[in-house]
């Protein structure tokens, strides 16, 4: 006897062999009824589903979010009260590359965490920058396609970057951040993570606030320069992967503090820019931090496929206390992420282990590819019924209705504020927050990113960008590049 379990296929019968298929007579011919080797074949065929056309390469890990600070005032969420302890996933990533690039290549990384509330599952899906490229989610596709590959070379194009970049004058302040030393962070434990959207605190009075979320990593910020960055994309790709997991392992636990800015619900009408508008940051002289809680990662996954490749994060994913702003981008993503899981990994990809709520759920929703969940046959299939099944609370309705119905408030928030502008903000980060080296890196980054544009009003134009969001900042580009 032997303590090895015996192969078996898929749906659990024994097979006699591993390694070799049924092949019969002298020619070797294999016959169809090879119902194990036609298995395999099929099964491995399909082992991939379609990589994220955006955020395609990165890892993650399984922790838990602590509440350190009572921020009960603003929000009822049950994740968010004193002392509340919640099971955690997140996951790390680049924006622009495919699954198989690098992962120090000079992008913003994707910092997007899934809460398994006591009331669902709550998903922040940001980056580790405060800001974004763009403003309006309709400009969202466009930009995706000018950061990959031209559809007849499939090569990167500086040409094209630029080009939408210097015709997007909104992006300045992230690319800003995306050529300065945050562009490369030395890996996912020594950066920061942003929710980076505003997005509405409702507490248990009704009372509405507006929110940004910041998570501050407790080991530090730390960047790679140019040249290592460079050096371990062709010598580790998966140096980040890496990183994380063997952190892990040794068990050196990387952290994060969430503190939160809010701003009163009135406070929006009137304030000096647009808060809704995700490529501006709040000042943190009129919105302080104020600390939430602790964010830690303590646990790998099991299975990458499993945990991590189909893990499904949606900003549609909200728990009574959090809702929606305002916020374009926002809105449009509400859409557009839950929209691409439902492609990507099936229909019923929230009843994957990995996406699947801890609470019950009780939901009319039915059938599809992949169904695993369903009903008790006494469930009825819809809604309004007279014989038990599940009803709306209206209980909840005030935390679905806000903002949307309030006329005034719509009107007012959308208008045009003082300090609306694209490049201000930006100016800022190069001269009051970048120290002289950094103001130098970005020099040199910039150069060697706009030197590779061969057109020349493409060039000419970027060179008027960087102009306006620093003077000093566009002579010096104007000069390296002998224009």
């Amino acid at each position: 006897m032997t303590d090895t379990p015996t192969t078996t296929t898929n749906s659990g019968a024994p097979v006699s062999a591993d390694s070799h298929s049924l092949a019969t007579g002298r020619d070797g011919a294999i016959p169809l009824h090879d119902h194990y080797l036609v298995e395999k074949l099929a099964q491995f065929n399909r082992e991939r589903v379609p990589e994220r056309v955006v955020h395609a390469k990165g890892g993650g890990a399984f922790g838990s979010f602590t509440v350190t600070h009572d921020v009960s005032a603003y929000t009822k969420a049950a994740l968010f009260q004193p002392g509340a302890v919640t099971e955690t996933l997140a996951r790390f990533s680049t924006v622009a590359g495919e699954a198989g690039s690098p992962d120090t290549w000079r992008d913003p990384r994707g910092f997007a965490l899934k809460f398994y509330t006591s009331e669902g599952n709550y998903d922040l899906v940001g980056n580790n920058t405060p800001v974004f490229f763009i403003r309006d989610g309709i400009k969202f596709p466009d930009f995706i396609h000018s950061q990959k590959r031209l559809p007849g070379s499939h090569l990167r194009n500086n040409d094209m970057q630029w080009d939408f970049w210097t015709l997007s004058p909104e992006s300045a302040h992230q690319v800003t951040w995306l050529m300065g030393d945050r562009g490369i962070p030395a890996n996912w434990r020594h950066m920061d993570g942003f929710g980076s959207h505003t997005y509405q605190w409702i507490n248990a009075a009704g009372e509405r606030f507006w929110v940004k979320y910041h998570f501050r990593t407790n080991q530090g910020n730390a960047s790679l320069t140019a040249a290592e960055a460079d050096k371990l994309a062709g010598t580790d790709a998966d140096y980040m992967i890496r990183d994380l997991h063997e952190a892990i392992e040794r068990e050196e636990f990387p952290s994060w503090t969430l503190s939160v800015q809010i701003m009163s619900y009135e406070d929006a009408k009137t304030y000096r820019f647009n808060p809704f508008d995700l490529t501006k940051v709040w000042p943190k002289a009129d919105y302080p931090l104020i600390e939430v809680g602790q964010f830690e990662l303590n646990r790998n996954p099991e299975n990458y496929f499993a945990q991590i490749e189909q893990a499904t994060f949606a900003p549609s994913n909200f728990v009574p206390g959090i809702a929606a702003s305002p916020d374009r981008m926002l809105l449009a993503r509400i859409f557009s992420y839950a929209d691409a899981h439902r492609y990507r990994v099936g229909t019923n990809h929230a009843q994957l282990p990995v996406n699947a709520p801890k609470n019950e759920v009780h939901s009319y929703s039915q059938d599809g590819a992949a169904r695993y969940s369903f009903n008790s046959a006494s469930t009825p299939v819809y809604a309004p019924n007279s014989v038990g099944g599940p009803a709306g609370d209206p209980a909840y309705a005030a935390d679905e209705r806000g903002w949307e119905n309030d006329g005034e408030f719509a009107r007012t928030a959308a208008s045009l504020h003082a300090e609306d502008d694209d490049f201000g903000q930006a100016g800022t980060l190069v001269r009051d927050i970048m120290d002289d080296a950094q103001r130098a890196r970005l020099l040199e980054t910039i150069t060697g990113h706009v030197g590779a544009v061969q057109n020349a009003e493409i060039r000419a134009r970027a060179i008027a960008y960087w102009t306006n969001v620093d003077a000093t900042l566009g002579v010096k580009l104007a000069a390296n590049l002998g224009a």
